[in-house]
């Protein structure tokens, strides 16, 4: 029997690739680089995307500036190292995983240019993800100079060929909206007072535009509105679009009393998001910005370390429906533990984050407990209040103008509407059979308004219901070629009116084919007949077309309502 020891191993080309590989949205680069260049003491950034011609080959370009302290060889050989970081153990340093410059290895070549010290270090790595793959570690050429005299620290990155050159991401209007949101530069930490990064700047290229914009620190939030009644005499029914109103929460964990908490909630109408938020996608409009996103794509609550979202967490506030989409919502912890890829709290220890959810859900019962909350409800009601009034004010009016233009009929002393849809034609049915039971050669006993109008019907009203023939009977409004129902399932058709000719072909669901048969009055007191007939089938159907039915055998005759009678 022999005992040996087994010393674990690192396959580090593999991990290289790994953690390379982890940052699946390509720009988590730029959340990478502004992160480094805040930890660096820079105030001044810059991003600036462009493509490049190499050997007759279309490249991207990424340029990074910044005017921090720069690197010396400790910090440079931490630069391209993994897992290897100089602010491990440092709480006022985003970085410390020493995986974050890794997502630029997803290149073909990494310069960097750093001065610190009187030192300048000019390092290149070739064809990193390439040789990753190949099973090598990409070495770093770096040059040395000794500066004449001591300048200004500073750091440039240029990197060439990353994410293999897809560059669909990389247009201003994108990458400004990912640094307003999910960046150290779009940090929400001013809405509690938090001032010492304020005058940082930034100047930002996308792709698309041809010169850089100077950008200010901070996310953009909107100015909260005025009380609610003078936001509802102002908008009326758009009122609770304009409603906007800032709640701010800091405190410690129940259960943990030792982490804080910098929670900001704004409750926002749509209206007030898409005033200061330009790449929303909107109802109606066709031409959204590239890159466009929905309400519910990015509102609601956002978990956030160093005062940068990471998480979003809507199931906290709410288990169904969209009522998230009323917040505007971020909380800060600087205790969560974040994925290598900063794109996860889930690292974080679960009692952490059960106490962290209970302080997010008590946020939220004492938000939607308020008086605000309930003015806003109060909004939202006399909004849709007014509108239902406003709906029902013109609903009447349509029904007074149809009023005056229908056409009707006096017979026997009561009027009669001409229908104008289906549910009109069986009233007037109805009305006629009531009168005159013995017109049609059917009793209607049971009616459906489930699929249009059918109704069940036997054919003389003295024989008893239960020893009746039994049939159906359809009601139509204008009897057209497709008919949708079963002819095998129907006796007669009650319609208005009709414009097919004699002759002419209906087909019902099962692709059955009747042609239509019109019938002159063959003698007084008789009416044009309209039959459905297949010879091949067991019955003809007969259509009683009402505007010829009743002309011809009541002598009913409708025309426009006379103008004493006009509403």
């Amino acid at each position: 029997m022999s005992t040996f020891t087994l010393t674990p191993r690192v396959d580090e080309t593999q991990e290289f690739i790994e953690i390379a590989n982890d940052f699946s949205n390509p720009l988590d680069l730029v959340r990478e680089a502004i992160s480094n260049a805040f930890d660096a003491g820079a105030s001044r950034i810059e991003i600036l995307f462009d493509v490049i011609q190499e050997y007759n080959e279309a490249l991207l370009r990424i340029v990074l500036r910044d005017n921090g302290h720069g690197m010396d060889r400790e910090g440079l050989q931490a630069f391209f190292d993994l897992g290897n970081s100089t602010r491990r153990g440092d709480e006022r340093k985003i970085g410390e995983k020493g995986h974050g410059t890794k997502v630029y290895l997803n290149s073909s070549k990494i310069s960097v240019v750093t001065e610190r010290g009187g030192r300048k270090l000019i390092a290149t790595m070739v064809e990193p993800f390439r040789k990753l793959f190949d099973r090598r570690i990409p070495d770093v050429e770096v040059d040395e100079t000794e500066l004449a005299a001591e300048r200004t620290s500073s750091t440039e990155i240029i990197i060439t060929g990353y994410n293999n050159n897809r560059r669909d991401k990389f247009t201003h209007d994108i990458l400004k909206d990912y640094i307003s949101w999910f960046t150290k530069f779009g940090s929400f930490e001013r809405a509690f007072g938090i001032d010492h990064f304020a005058g940082h700047k930034l100047l930002l290229k996308g792709l698309d535009r041809t010169d850089p914009e100077l950008l200010s620190f901070g996310h953009s939030f909107p100015s909260e509105s005025k009380p609610i009644e003078a936001l509802f005499a102002d908008y009326l029914v758009r009122a609770p679009d304009y409603y906007c109103k800032k709640f701010l929460k800091t405190g410690s964990l129940k259960n943990h009393p030792e982490i804080g908490y910098q929670a900001v909630f704004y409750v926002e109408g749509n209206r007030i998001k898409y005033e200061y938020n330009g790449m929303l996608r909107r109802q109606g409009y066709k031409n959204a910005p590239k890159g466009a996103y929905t309400v519910q794509d990015r509102y609601g609550v956002w978990l956030a370390k160093d005062f940068i979202p990471v998480q979003r967490k809507n199931e906290w506030i709410t288990t169904r429906g969209s009522e998230y989409t009323k917040f505007h919502a971020f909380i800060n912890c600087q205790k969560l533990h974040l994925t290598a890829n900063r794109g996860s709290v889930e690292n974080t220890p679960s009692e952490i984050l059960t106490d962290l959810e209970s302080e997010v859900r008590r946020i939220y019962s004492e938000i939607v407990e308020s008086d605000d909350w309930r003015n806003m409800s109060w909004l939202e009601e006399e909004a849709e209040a007014y509108t239902t009034t406003e709906k029902e004010k013109k609903d009447f009016q349509w029904r007074v103008n149809k009023i005056n233009r229908a056409n009707i009929a006096n017979y026997e002393g009561f009027t009669l509407i001409e229908p104008q849809r289906e549910t009109g034609v069986f009233a007037l049915f109805v009305q006629i059979a009531k009168g005159k039971p013995d017109l049609f050669p059917f009793q209607v006993i049971d009616y459906d308004t489930h699929e249009g109008i059918d109704a069940v019907v036997k054919g003389d009203k003295n024989t008893p219901i239960s020893s009746a023939r039994l049939f159906y009977v359809e009601f139509k409004h204008f009897l057209t070629s497709r008919f949708n129902h079963s002819f095998a399932n129907v006796h007669s058709v009650v319609c208005w009116d009709t414009q097919l000719k004699h002759d002419d072909s209906l087909t019902d669901i099962n692709r059955e084919e009747r042609k239509l048969v019109i019938c002159q009055p063959q003698h007084r007191g008789d009416y044009t007949r309209y039959y459905l007939d297949n010879p091949r089938a067991a019955h003809k159907i007969e259509v009683f077309v009402l505007k010829d039915y009743l002309m011809q055998k009541l002598g009913i005759e409708f025309r426009p309502r006379p103008q004493a009678s006009l509403v």
